[in-house]
């Protein structure tokens, strides 16, 4: 009933049809928004295990596996374990995921919603009409990498191809969450003639185009925690997940945008005590984008790990805030393609983009795809 009033595809088209003349959607996950496998040889077989996301021993295997190093070399983070690849699963024509990103039976048997990602959207998607492998893709990828490595961005292209010739021609919808907006921005200034000719329309969920300070901010000085309550306790602690974060390409470029037009300028507002004169006060400072590095950099002076009995630095990166300046530089030269051709009409670049700020926007998405005069001007995210 819910999704009847909500959706107007629903109520005239059942799970089981699809329609034909429907473009292909790809689904684009953000940080966090992916399921990743650890894969290692043991005694010459390999072995392949989810170790994001996972209930049972996550905080031990996160460790194990996913704790990295960030290779300035390559520009690549690197798992500690040498012997360790990460990869994404691609089943399902890349929904798999980006689904469910712990798809084990508990998990379901429970409804455990804080792991149900793109699920609700996927099941309104096919309810309209939309065919996996055909109208419906996905991509996940390593969301420790940087938004512009040659690994993601080559793994975007493909994807489009992909969707572009499975749907005998169509030009693609991208759907992108949260800091997928990024690495398509970033694949659409490295490859504009590509997203050209196979991307039709671009919808973009709570995209943190000139930063999300407040989320990135804490990630760096406390760390990250993607589940609250009694269940957290089963979860990849804040801590865990900090020492990771503190090496991700992908979280430095996600700080805020020093030189945007903030109608009000992000700060990091800190009480730190003061001693004069063998008196203590306790005084209020803050920190502006560029002023705040300085702070990570105290923060973070002390901060380390234990990883095979070994102790490993892990100090605020500038190599990798150097990295992530290249990244924001390309971020701001994004431009979409002037023109588009589209049903004999040309049709300008402020016909291209939908931006919107709330994840619910499934709801509506229907009126999204089928409605061109919801849609903004690039040059406005960037204000």
């Amino acid at each position: 009933m819910l999704r009847d009033c909500l959706c107007p595809c629903f109520g005239s088209q059942s799970s089981g049809d699809t329609r034909p003349d429907l473009d292909p959607v790809l689904l684009v996950s953000g940080i966090g928004g992916s399921i990743l496998h650890s894969k290692k040889k043991l005694f010459g077989i390999e072995f392949e295990t989810r170790v994001w996301v996972r209930i049972l021993f996550s905080d031990m295997e996160f460790k194990k596996k996913l704790w990295s190093l960030y290779n300035p070399k390559t520009g690549y983070t690197e798992s500690l374990d040498e012997d360790v690849e990460i990869l994404v699963p691609d089943d399902d024509y890349g929904l798999y995921a980006i689904d469910i990103l712990d798809p084990s039976l508990v998990i379901k048997l429970l409804h455990f919603s804080e792991v149900y990602h793109f699920h609700d959207m996927i099941d309104m998607l096919v309810g309209c009409g939309y065919k996996k492998g055909t109208s419906l893709f996905g991509y996940g990828y390593d969301f420790r990498q940087s938004n512009r490595i040659d690994k993601l961005v080559d793994g975007l292209k493909v994807k489009l191809e992909t969707a572009y010739k499975a749907s005998g021609g169509r030009k693609v919808t991208i759907i992108s969450h949260s800091m997928g907006g990024l690495l398509v921005m970033c694949f659409m200034s490295l490859h504009n003639e590509v997203f050209s000719k196979y991307v039709n329309k671009w919808i973009t969920i709570a995209c943190p185009f000139q930063g999300a300070p407040g989320c990135i901010n804490d990630a760096l000085l406390t760390g990250l925690q993607f589940i609250e309550g009694f269940e957290a306790y089963f979860f990849v602690s804040r801590w865990t997940m900090h020492q990771l974060l503190v090496e991700c390409p992908s979280v430095y470029e996600m700080l805020p945008n020093p030189y945007c037009s903030w109608k009000m300028q992000p700060q990091i507002n800190v009480w730190r005590g003061h001693t004069e004169d063998g008196e203590t006060s306790v005084k209020l400072e803050s920190y502006s984008p560029i002023e705040s590095i300085s702070l990570f950099k105290e923060a973070l002076r002390h901060n380390e790990l234990d990883y095979g009995g070994n102790t490993i630095a892990l100090p605020f990166n500038f190599s990798i805030l150097n990295w992530a300046a290249g990244t924001r530089k390309l971020i701001n030269n994004a431009k979409l393609p002037i023109m588009v051709q589209k049903r004999h009409q040309l049709q300008t670049c402020q016909k291209y983009v939908i931006q919107c700020l709330n994840i619910l926007m499934w709801t509506e998405m229907e009126l999204f795809l089928q409605n061109p005069q919801w849609q903004i001007d690039l040059k406005q995210l960037r204000e």
